[in-house]
């Protein structure tokens, strides 16, 4: 039987905010007998983007592209759909909005996982003065570089909800807080300039944020389990850290903590404290966390793996680095072309679509797009090649780097 205690403040037409929850930057075209509302029409605009089709080759926390049995960045963000959808459901709260938010959640994580964020972070820190982190990069990724075409074939921005946009960058920071409720006001969001500075705007997006960190524990332990760099002794701690908070579990793996963690929020969750855990399973999910990050995060074997993911981005950003000679840019990268046929015809065709060239009005006229670097501008170049690698899966990131150092 449904809960139903959030219904009341639900994103619906009788909630105060609704005006503002759906309200997108520009008009969005209607199609003739569109049976969709505005979050499902968010959801599938997501569903369809090509940001999204590239998190099936982009890494969790394991990079094993040989193996098909650990979680890649697509499954994760499937895993919070459903997780999200299954208590936003039962709580009353509206489902169309929690799956648009999750699916979009980590379109802007770039290659290699945590390892490729924290490369991508130094290098925009040092070369273009930029706080980089995967939620801002998601918000950007939907906002001003993803488009899909239009009915008359003309490639456009996917022009958000707000509400959508504000649950997709607000995911980010662990859930270290009691409880988790919606901020009142509607700010800004370009005004973020930090991971975790603002509770997000709606109930639900409070949901998909915690629904992030239900996803990914059993999972990453699961992984770990399944690729076998876990002792016998850290086994043995993980079935007595359920044991020390009186957690009744009969396995610890993945079905069991997502159920267990689902049934006690929706216990313990109501409007008036907040989406939350009971204080018995909060410090359960704290020390699985603490446990995750002592013996899986930070394993040994992760470092050549960092190692492998920095020397590919670096030397993929100093090779574009150096093109830059202002507006003699396109002419260097073109008759490179021949050194690195797979990487310049790529990042030519990322300037053609994202830059002020007069070749974007050339392709069939096409482009409706934002145009978001001013090629005369070295800064702008540079964000340029960092939003191309951040986009990057890691087997065209590693593609890319083969051409480099083939002959």
């Amino acid at each position: 039987m449904r809960k139903l205690t959030f219904q009341k403040v639900s994103a619906s037409a009788q909630n105060p905010k609704w005006g503002k929850m759906i309200e997108r930057t520009e008009a969005l075209y209607k199609k003739e007998e569109d049976i969709r509302t505005d979050f499902e029409r968010d959801y599938t605009r997501i569903l369809h983007s090509t940001a999204y089709r590239r998190l099936k080759d982009k890494t969790q926390v394991f990079f094993a592209s040989q193996n098909d049995h650990v979680c890649t960045r697509i499954e994760h963000v499937n895993h919070v759909v459903s997780v999200s959808y299954t208590i936003s459901t039962f709580l009353g709260l509206n489902a169309q909005l929690t799956n648009a938010i999750a699916i979009g959640h980590d379109l802007g994580h770039p290659p290699f996982g945590h390892a490729g964020e924290s490369i991508i972070s130094e290098i925009a820190r040092t070369q273009i003065g930029e706080n980089f982190w995967h939620e801002k990069n998601s918000l950007r990724f939907i906002d001003k570089i993803e488009t899909l075409q239009d009915p008359n074939g003309k490639e456009r921005n996917l022009n958000l909800t707000y509400a959508v946009r504000d649950g997709i960058i607000s995911h980010c920071g662990e859930v270290d807080e009691i409880a988790l409720t919606p901020r009142t006001e509607a700010i800004d969001l370009e005004d973020i300039n930090e991971p975790n500075q603002y509770a997000p705007y709606t109930w639900e997006g409070c949901i998909v944020k915690i629904a992030d960190k239900i996803s990914y524990l059993g999972r990453d332990i699961e992984d770990a389990l399944t690729l076998r760099i876990l002792t016998t002794d850290q086994i043995k701690e993980l079935r007595n850290i359920a044991y020390s908070v009186k957690v009744r579990l009969k396995q610890i793996n993945n079905t069991a903590l997502m159920h267990t963690f689902i049934i006690d929020l929706c216990k313990a969750s109501n409007p008036c404290d907040g989406i939350r855990f009971s204080n018995q399973y909060l410090e359960f999910i704290e020390k699985l966390k603490e446990f995750n990050y002592n013996y899986i995060y930070i394993h040994p074997r992760l470092e050549p793996y960092k190692d492998f993911a920095g020397l590919i981005i670096n030397s993929i950003c100093k090779i574009l680095f150096d093109m830059y000679c202002g507006n003699d840019t396109f002419n260097i990268i073109n008759r490179s072309t021949k050194v690195y046929p797979t990487l310049m015809r790529t990042f030519r065709e990322w300037l053609d679509k994202y830059s002020n060239t007069n070749k974007r009005h050339k392709i069939g006229n096409r482009f409706e797009n934002k145009v978001l670097y001013k090629i005369e501008s070295e800064k702008d170049y540079k964000q340029s090649i960092v939003d191309f690698i951040a986009g990057m899966t890691d087997s065209f990131a590693t593609a890319a780097f083969h051409e480099l150092i083939s002959f």
